[in-house]
C-alpha cells in the first residue's frame, strides 16, 4: 500500500465520476459512512491481474470478491485473451437470432450439454437478470400461471421481472410497486434442518392456492449472506413443483461454474436453470437453460414469442464462455475450489473465534462470515481490510455478513494472509 485508500487520484476520479453519474450510488455511500462511521469514498481500479488490484495510486490489492464473482479464471486471465484476440480478428457481431455466429452455436451446444438431462435448449442473454427475466417468461408460457412464488433474501437482480421476485431488500421494491403488480409470494428460506419443513409447508401452501407457474430459488442464498440451506430443500421444492404443477427455477447464476465446488450446487434437476456472472469471465453473457418439453412452450407460439435483442450471444461474448468453460475444466477448478474453500472456511473459523463472529459458512469458495454488530461493524470489518490491502464486500439481508468470492485460480497462500488480516481487523478476542 503506498498511501492509505483512497489515495488523491482515485478521489479526484471518483468526484469526477459523482458530478456525472447517477446519484443512487453517492447516496448510498453517504447512508453506508453514516451506519458505520467510517469513510466509505471509493477506490478507483486501473489495473488487474489474476487476484490482484491496481488502483489510480498505486496501491495492489487482494481481490477477493472477483467481479461479485465473475471472473472464475481471474482478472486477464490468459485463454480468455486468446479467445478474444481470435475472435476479434474474425468477427465482432453476428445478427442475432437472425443469422448466428459459429461461436454462438458451440456454445449453445455446450450448455446444453451442462444441463443434467439430455435435450436442453438455450436462450443466451448479457445479464443474470437477463437469464431470469427468460426464465419466467418460459414458466408464464409453459403452464399458463403469472404468478412466481420466491424466497425471502434471494436475490435475482435489479430488472422489472426479477426485482418483482426479489427477497433480499423490501427497499428495492417499495419505489416501483404500483408497476411490478402483485403475483409474487415469497416463503422463507430455510438455514437450518428445524426451519426446513416450516419452509416447505409454507411453499406447498402457497402452490395449493394455485395460480404459481414458477418456484424461483438459489441453492444458497448468495448476496443474501451465502446460507447454505439443509440437505433436502432442493428435492423438496422439485417434489412440490411436481405436485403442483409449477416449474422449478433454480438461479445458479452466482453459485455455478465451480464457484461451490461442482459445476452446479443444485441437486434437483431443474425445469429452468438461469447461470451468469463467471460464464464470460468479465464479458456480459448469460443463459437460460430449460428441459426440452418446458422450452418447447415458445415455439407453440409459431414465432411470435421471443425473447432477444442485439448484443445476446455476441461472438466476442460467445468465445469468452466457451475459454471459460474450457479453462475451469482444463485447470480442474471444481475439486481446487471444494479442497481450498473447506479448508479456508475452517482457517477462518479458528482464526476468529472470540472475535465478534457468529458464523463462518459456505460452500467452495463462496463464503459468508456473519459478524455481531450488524452492518455498520461490518462496514468498518470492511474497510479495515481494504486499508490493509483486501477487497472484500458486505451482504447479507441485514448487511452483516462479509462475502468472499475470490477467482477459483487465487493462490493459496493470499488465502491464509487474508485470515491473518481478518483476525486483525476483527480486533482481540473477548477476554484476550
Amino acid at each position: 500500500m503506498k498511501v492509505a485508500p483512497p489515495g488523491p487520484r482515485s478521489v479526484a476520479l471518483a468526484a469526477r465520476l459523482a458530478a456525472v453519474e447517477c446519484p443512487a450510488f453517492e447516496a448510498r455511500r453517504g447512508a453506508r459512512a453514516k451506519a458505520s462511521g467510517a469513510s466509505q469514498a471509493p477506490i478507483t481500479y486501473v489495473r488487474a491481474e489474476g487476484s490482484n488490484v491496481l488502483d489510480a495510486d498505486g496501491n495492489r490489492y487482494v481481490d477477493l470478491v472477483a467481479g461479485f464473482g465473475a471472473l472464475p479464471l481471474g482478472h486477464r486471465a490468459p485463454e480468455v485473451e486468446r479467445a478474444l484476440a481470435t475472435q476479434a480478428g474474425k468477427l465482432s457481431l453476428a445478427l442475432g437470432d437472425v443469422y448466428a455466429s459459429d461461436t454462438k452455436v458451440a456454445l449453445c451446444e455446450a450448455l446444453a450439454g451442462m444441463f443434467p438431462e439430455p435435450g436442453a435448449r438455450v436462450l443466451l442473454g448479457l445479464s443474470g437478470a437477463d437469464a431470469v427475466t427468460a426464465a419466467l417468461k418460459t414458466a408464464v408460457l409453459a403452464t399458463g400461471r403469472p404468478g412466481i412464488l420466491a424466497f425471502q433474501g434471494g436475490y435475482h437482480g435489479l430488472s422489472y421481472a426479477p426485482l418483482a421476485a426479489c427477497g433480499y431488500s423490501a427497499s428495492f421494491r417499495a419505489p416501483f410497486e404500483a408497476q411490478l403488480g402483485d403475483h409474487v409470494s415469497f416463503a422463507p428460506y430455510p438455514a437450518t434442518a428445524a426451519e426446513l419443513v416450516g419452509s416447505l409447508d409454507e411453499v406447498r401452501r402457497l402452490l395449493r392456492e394455485g395460480g404459481v407457474g414458477a418456484v424461483l430459488v438459489e441453492p444458497l442464498l448468495g448476496r443474501g449472506g451465502c446460507v447454505v440451506p439443509p440437505p433436502g430443500f432442493l428435492r423438496g421444492l422439485r417434489a412440490a413443483c411436481d405436485a403442483s404443477g409449477a416449474l422449478l427455477v433454480v438461479d445458479e447464476i452466482w453459485t455455478g461454474l465451480g464457484r461451490t465446488g461442482a459445476w452446479l450446487a443444485s441437486d434437483a434437476v431443474p425445469d429452468v436453470l438461469c447461470i451468469g456472472k463467471g460464464l464470460g469471465n468479465g464479458l456480459p453473457i448469460s443463459a437460460c437453460i430449460g428441459r426440452e418439453r418446458v422450452m418447447q412452450a415458445w415455439g407453440s407460439h409459431g414465432g411470435g414469442a421471443i425473447h432477444t435483442a442485439t448484443h445476446f450471444g455476441s461472438p466476442l461474448a460467445c468465445a469468452a464462455a466457451l475459454a471459460t468453460l474450457g479453462g475451469i475444466k482444463r485447470r480442474r477448478l471444481l475439486a481446487r475450489a471444494e479442497r481450498l474453500g473447506s479448508r479456508w472456511r475452517r482457517e477462518l473459523a479458528e482464526a476468529s473465534r472470540g472475535r465478534g463472529v457468529t458464523d463462518v459458512r459456505g460452500l467452495g469458495l463462496m463464503v459468508g462470515i456473519a459478524l455481531e454488530g450488524g452492518a455498520g461493524r461490518a462496514l468498518q470489518v470492511a474497510r479495515a481490510l481494504l486499508a490493509a490491502g483486501y477487497i472484500v464486500l458486505t451482504g447479507g439481508t441485514a448487511g452483516d455478513v462479509l462475502t468472499l468470492t475470490p477467482a477459483l485460480i487465487i493462490d493459496e497462500p493470499l488465502l491464509g494472509a487474508f485470515t491473518g488480516a481478518l483476525a486483525q481487523a476483527l480486533g482481540a478476542p473477548k477476554g484476550g
